[in-house]
C-alpha cells in the first residue's frame, strides 16, 4: 500500500468540530496526497522543493493559505497541515511559510498588492516571512533592520534576517523593519513587500536538520518602491503578531501529522519484526509504548482542534487555547516520534528511515512561531491573571 493511500486525515470521527464542508475539504485534499508524497522522490533538494510547490498548488492548498479574498479558516488549515505533516514535512513547511509571507497583504495590503495573491495561490510565485534576526528572535522589539525613506520616493532597507524559510524558492518576502529610528521596542516597526530580485537584496542558503528551503536574507542598501509598504507606517509589529496568531494553531496540526506517520510506521514495524521467537508487537513493553503514543497523539489532536474551532467560531478569545495546543501538540509529537525511533532500534537512526526524518522534522516545531518557553509564559500569565487554569 502506498503512503498516500493510507493517509488517515479523519474528519468524520470528530463531528463536534467538523461540519460537512470540512469533511468535503478533507476528501478533496486527500486526493492530492499522492502528488505531495511523490514530490519527495525528485532527484535533488531544489527539485523536491519545486515539486512540492507544484503539488500543493495542484490540490488548492496554496490558495487556502494565500486566498485572493476572504480569510483562512483555522480548521481547514489544520486539516491541510496534518496531511502535509504526515506525507512531507518539506511540503508542510513550504505551505505554512507561503501563508505567513502573504498574510499581511491579505489583511491590509493595497489593491495592487492583493492583485498579486492569485499568482501565489497558483504557485507561480512563492513568499517568505522575514522576521527573525541574529539578535531578534522571540524578542521582536529587538529588530535592528532599518527602513529609511529615499529621496526618490521609495525605501532603502539595511539589515540581516536569518533562519528564513522558503528562501531559495521565494520570489518575495514580507520584511519587518524599523522605519522610525527614534522609536524603541515594538514601536516604529513597519512591514514591507520586498521582491527578492530588487537591487541590494542577497540570499544565502542555510541547511537545517529537516530538509526544506531556508536561508539568510541580507539587505544592503536594498531599494524598493514607495508602494512596497504594507498597511500603515508603524503597523509592522501588529501585522507580524496577527500573522503568527493565524498560523500558530496549525503548527500543532503539522506536529500531529508527523506523529501519526511515525506511529503508523512503528506499528507496521513491530507487527512484522520478530525477536525472541515472536513479533515485537506481542511484547508487553512494546504494547505499552504503543498505548502511550496513541494517548499522546489523540490528546494532541483534540487540543489543536479545540483551539482551531474556537478561532473559527469566535466562541471566545482563543490566545490561551492556541498556546496550549501549540505547546501540547509539539511536545507530545516529539515524545511519540522518539518512541517510534526506539521501537525501530538501529534501523530508526539510519539516514533515510521515515522515523529518522520525522525525528529531525519535529524538533524545529518546538521553536518556530513561538518557542515552547514562550507558550508556557503566555499560558502561565493567563492563569495568574484570571485565577483559573480552565480555558
Amino acid at each position: 500500500m502506498s503512503v498516500a493511500a493510507r493517509v488517515p486525515l479523519s474528519s468524520d470521527d470528530l463531528g463536534m468540530f467538523f461540519l460537512p464542508a470540512h469533511v468535503a475539504f478533507a476528501d478533496h485534499i486527500r486526493g492530492g496526497a499522492a502528488a505531495i508524497a511523490a514530490s519527495e522522490a525528485a532527484a535533488d533538494e531544489p527539485a523536491r522543493d519545486r515539486a512540492a510547490v507544484a503539488a500543493l498548488a495542484s490540490c488548492g492548498l496554496l490558495e487556502l493559505v494565500s486566498p485572493p479574498t476572504g480569510n483562512i479558516p483555522s480548521l481547514l488549515l489544520c486539516l491541510a497541515r496534518e496531511l502535509c505533516g504526515y506525507l512531507s514535512p518539506r511540503a508542510d513547511s513550504i505551505l505554512a511559510v507561503q501563508g505567513l509571507g502573504t498574510h499581511a497583504i491579505l489583511i491590509t495590503g493595497s489593491a495592487a498588492q492583493r492583485a498579486q495573491l492569485r499568482e501565489f495561490a497558483a504557485g507561480t510565485r512563492v513568499a517568505a516571512f522575514a522576521l527573525t534576526e541574529p539578535e531578534a528572535g522571540s524578542d521582536v522589539g529587538a529588530i535592528a533592520t532599518t527602513a529609511r525613506a529615499d529621496a526618490g520616493g521609495g525605501w532603502v532597507l539595511d539589515g540581516e534576517k536569518v533562519f528564513i524559510s522558503n528562501l531559495g524558492i521565494a520570489t518575495h518576502a514580507t520584511v519587518i523593519a524599523r522605519s522610525d529610528a527614534a522609536a524603541t521596542g515594538s514601536k516604529g516597526l513597519s512591514a514591507f513587500w520586498v521582491p527578492l530580485d530588487a537591487p541590494g537584496v542577497h540570499v544565502e542558503p542555510l541547511t537545517a536538520i529537516a530538509p526544506h528551503p531556508i536561508g539568510r536574507l541580507i539587505l544592503a542598501g536594498a531599494r524598493i518602491p514607495a508602494d512596497a509598504l504594507i498597511g500603515e507606517p508603524g503597523a509592522g509589529f501588529k501585522l507580524a503578531m496577527q500573522t503568527l496568531d493565524t498560523f500558530r494553531v496549525s503548527v500543532g496540526a503539522a506536529a500531529v501529522g508527523m506523529a501519526r506517520r511515525a506511529l503508523d510506521e512503528a506499528v507496521a514495524h513491530v507487527r512484522t519484526r520478530r525477536q525472541f521467537g515472536k513479533p515485537l508487537a506481542e511484547q508487553p513493553l512494546v504494547q505499552a509504548h504503543l498505548a502511550d503514543m496513541t494517548v499522546d497523539l489523540d490528546a494532541a489532536r483534540l487540543l489543536v482542534l479545540r483551539a482551531a474551532w474556537r478561532k473559527d467560531t469566535n466562541y471566545a478569545r482563543a490566545t490561551r487555547e492556541v498556546s496550549i495546543a501549540k505547546l501540547g501538540a509539539t511536545e507530545a509529537a516529539q515524545r511519540v516520534i522518539d518512541r517510534a525511533v526506539q521501537l525501530f532500534g538501529g534501523k530508526g537512526v539510519m539516514a533515510g528511515a521515515v522515523v529518522e526524518l520525522m525525528y529531525r522534522a519535529i524538533r524545529p516545531l518546538r521553536i518556530y512561531e513561538g518557542t515552547s518557553e514562550i507558550q508556557r509564559t503566555i499560558i502561565g500569565r493567563a492563569i495568574a491573571a484570571d485565577g483559573s487554569g480552565t480555558p
